[in-house]
This record gives C-alpha cells, structure tokens and sequence, in this order.
C-alpha cells in the first residue's frame, strides 16, 4: 500500500513527462502553417520537445537506476514513461514528414485526427496527475477516455484512406498524404499504449 507522505519523485517525473508532451501536442496543433518556412518552424520545434523528452525519461531512468525503493514495480514506471515518449516522438515525425513533403494545405482528417490527439493527451495528465495523489481507482476513467479517443481516430483513419482514393488523382499526394494519416493513427495507438498501461498499473496496485 502507498503511504501518506508528500508526492513521490517518481511520480512527480511521470507527470512531467506527460506534460512535456501534452504541451508539445498542443503546439503542434495550434500552430497555423501558412508556407514553407512555417513547417520548419513546426518541425525544429517539436524536434526540440523530443530531445528534452528524451532527458526527461534519461534523468528518470537514471534515479530508476540508483533508488532502492519505488511507490510502484520499476517495470511499470519505465513502461509509462517510454510509451510517453513514444507519443512525442510520433508527433515530431508527423511534423518532419509534412516539413519533408512540403504539405501546407492540411486537411480535415489531419486536423481531426490532431483534436482527438490533443484530448488524448490531456487525459493522460489528468491520469498522471492522479497517479502523483495516489488515486489510482479514479485513474481509469481517463484510460477509458483514451481509448475511446483512439477508436474515434480508428474512424477517421477508415475514411481518410476511402476518401483520398476516391478524390485524390495525383499518385503523389496520395503516397503523401496515405503517409501523414498512417503517421496520426500509429500516434493515437500510442496514446492507447498508455492507457494500457495505467490500466495494468490500476490492477497491480489499487
């Protein structure tokens, strides 16, 4: 059972962790791109939010490393953090990916898949932040949302694909564009990742 004393370090990290990667998210989709030198800015930026996730899981693995004790299996810790990241590093190549194929004119799906992301995201530190007080009962109804999230982009990913076979004429943009969705729906399995995670921490520990 958790004691009552002040907020473990580790879960403090986590929650860092997830909000590292909620404001990168945010970013992405609140940024506007208007021209090319618009998706550099996009894509060096979330390239610095991935190397400053990467510290953030390297400095928790490194007191993982050197703690003898830990509020929860250290497995599950590392587990919750990397699938984290993994977030953050789909969502830095979906940025270098439009940067790289020079697609300013973003589409409906891309931005729906990006809302459902942004929520998903949210939920996570919503969770992380119950995690920090040690509630973990109440923890799962965020995992839920998450992977309600992840089927709603299941969907559009479906009808992405339909669409841009029955619409889009250039070879091109479709091996483009087939791409960038491909790049958001592995992103939203990610954030299910994690609500798998929580789900199996709710089950080992409350």
């Amino acid at each position: 059972m958790f004691s009552l004393r002040k907020t473990d370090p580790f879960f403090t990290a986590l929650l860092a962790i997830a909000e590292h990667v909620q404001e990168a998210v945010h970013y992405a989709h609140d940024f506007k791109i208007n021209n090319a030198a618009d998706l550099k800015e996009v894509s060096i930026k979330l390239k610095n939010y991935e190397r400053s996730g990467d510290d953030l899981v390297y400095e928790l693995t490194t007191r993982l490393n050197t703690s003898f004790m830990t509020p929860i299996e250290r497995d599950d810790i590392l587990h919750l953090s990397i699938k984290m990241d993994d977030i953050l590093d789909g969502i830095e190549h979906f940025a270098a990916h439009l940067e790289m194929f020079s697609l300013i004119d973003i589409d409906e799906y891309v931005h729906s898949f990006m809302e459902n992301i942004v929520k998903s995201t949210d939920e996570i530190v919503k969770a992380l932040e119950l995690l920090s007080k040690r509630k973990l009962v109440e923890m799962r109804e965020h995992a839920i949302a998450i992977k309600k999230l992840e089927s709603i982009c299941d969907d559009i990913y479906r009808t992405s694909i339909k669409q841009l076979f029955i619409t889009e004429k250039d070879p091109i943009r479709i091996i483009q564009f087939k791409d960038i969705y491909e790049q958001l729906e592995d992103v939203a399995d990610y954030c299910e990742d994690v609500a798998n995670t929580i789900e199996a921490i709710i089950m080992r520990n409350a």
